[in-house]
């Protein structure tokens, strides 16, 4: 009896929070529908200037840590060298790679070493030499291993232009990328510190280049899964947070940042697992510290192609360290959690990741287990078991087909009714299969974070040429 009671009780509150969350990522859907009507209504007035042409255009510094990414790296620099903007370089870090990255760059585009003292302050590891293309914006960067938050710091460190890309090499921009990452930097000059764009899965897409040719869906369901994840967490998720002052996170993949403002900072941790996060929620901090007024925004019209994991014991691991770099900055920055101090960030978006993001997963996959075994105890009834799985899988369908929505009403990057119907299929499909393992996973990570696993975990390429 005394089973029986807990059993039921534990299906309710399982019940109760799945609404909980569900509930959250419904309100967070809805602003971005606003966000993503606001855009769509922006887009059809035509600028008063010419972006090209502006003489007061800032200059950007496209940072591209490479690790053993021979594969990748010059195609990805190539299309970086492509994109359109009026005044940018690329700074391409070689972290001491072990293959043959550097000398694919070299090869690539004729780099001349240069001869020249550079900054011997830089926060990195040591630097062993400093290239140029002869033809190209591009720097190249050959330093010691210290991670990516430590390439990364060596190119903010090094360059002069007042903001910075930051971008993985596994990555192709869109032409028009740079300049509508920087917009938010025209309209609010003073304010705005970062900007965060839409990443999107590139496999399965025909890129020749470093040009997206042709948008299809992968043949691969781990990759479509991923596709349908990465349209909700950018198209629902960052635009919804962005329009409610509460983005928190700027993917490492394509961000751009107010040089001095990272500088002022410190630049990247080299501390943590995730840098792209823990660098975005520090600059929170810092500017809410100095009570100084500041803008984060997301702009969903800037957008990068990346190459996710095709393979789930990859994927595993990066969702594992994603979840223990998530956990490792909510615990460096707790302070900030609840504090009317920091406004929207720290009463909003801090309590939303703590709550949703971390202990949703956690908490998900107990129900996943329990409420099952309940059922077949016969401790809960037919009816009281399908409201569970409407719930569960219900509701986190209905936001996926929320996201695939937004993908089609405001973006239409995916235009063949084959992959639209697929996007619907694989909303379905992820809420049934993928986010029990992902729950999985969580609890894995976990498990890691508090034995203190701090390893990344290498990331096979294949390339993005096709």
């Amino acid at each position: 009896m005394v089973v029986d009671t807990v059993l039921t009780a534990s299906t309710w509150f399982f019940v109760a929070y799945f609404v909980l969350i569900n509930g959250s990522y419904l309100v967070i859907h809805l602003a971005a529908l606003v966000g993503i009507r606001r855009n769509r209504r922006e887009r059809r007035v035509d600028p008063a200037y010419d972006i090209h042409e502006s003489p007061v255009i800032p200059g950007i510094a496209i940072v591209l840590p490479a690790y053993n990414e021979g594969p990748v790296v010059a195609s990805s620099v190539r299309s970086l060298l492509s994109v359109e903007y009026p005044d940018f370089e690329v700074v391409a870090v070689n972290d001491g790679s072990t293959d043959d990255t550097l000398d694919r760059l070299r090869n690539a585009f004729d780099l001349e070493r240069v001869d020249a003292d550079y900054p011997a302050d830089i926060p990195c590891e040591p630097i062993r030499d400093v290239y140029r293309a002869s033809d190209a914006d591009l720097v190249v960067i050959d330093k010691e291993n210290g991670g990516k938050a430590d390439a990364l710091n060596a190119g903010v460190f090094f360059t002069d232009q007042p903001l910075f890309c930051a971008i993985d090499a596994d990555t192709v921009i869109e032409r028009g990328g740079l300049i509508e990452i920087v917009r938010p930097f025209l309209r609010d000059p003073e304010r705005m510190i970062a900007t965060g764009g839409t990443v999107r899965v590139a496999n399965g897409c025909t890129i020749r280049d470093g040009v997206v040719e042709r948008v299809r869906l992968s043949g691969s369901a781990l990759v479509n899964l991923q596709t349908m994840e990465y349209i909700r967490a950018f198209l629902a998720g960052r635009v919804g947070l962005s329009v409610i002052k509460s983005l928190l996170i700027v993917s490492g993949a394509f961000g751009l940042f107010r040089t001095n403002a990272v500088r002022e900072i410190g630049g990247y941790s080299t501390d943590t697992i995730t840098e792209d996060m823990e660098l975005v929620v520090r600059l929170h901090r810092h500017f809410g510290d100095l009570e100084a007024a500041y803008r984060v925004e997301f702009v969903p019209d800037a957008v990068v192609w990346t190459e996710v994991p095709e393979s789930r014991h990859v994927l595993g691991r990066q969702r594992s360290r994603w979840f223990r770099g998530l956990i490792e900055s909510l615990l460096v920055h707790r302070g900030m959690i609840g504090r009317p101090k920091y406004g929207a960030i720290g009463l909003v978006a801090l309590p939303f990741f703590v709550l949703v993001e971390t202990l949703g997963p956690l908490i998900e996959g107990i129900g996943y287990l329990i409420v099952p075994i309940a059922f077949l105890l016969g401790v809960l009834n037919v009816p009281f078991f399908v409201l569970f799985v409407a719930v569960a899988v219900g509701l986190g369908t209905l936001m996926s087909w929320l996201s695939a929505f937004s993908e089609v009403y405001g973006f239409r990057r995916y235009v063949h009714p084959r992959d639209v119907v697929g996007i619907l299929f694989y909303g379905v499909v992820e809420n049934v299969l993928f986010r029990q393992w992902k729950a999985f996973v969580a609890w894995k990570g976990l498990v890691q974070f508090l034995r203190g696993d701090t390893s990344w975990g290498e990331m096979t390429r294949v390339g993005l040429e096709k």
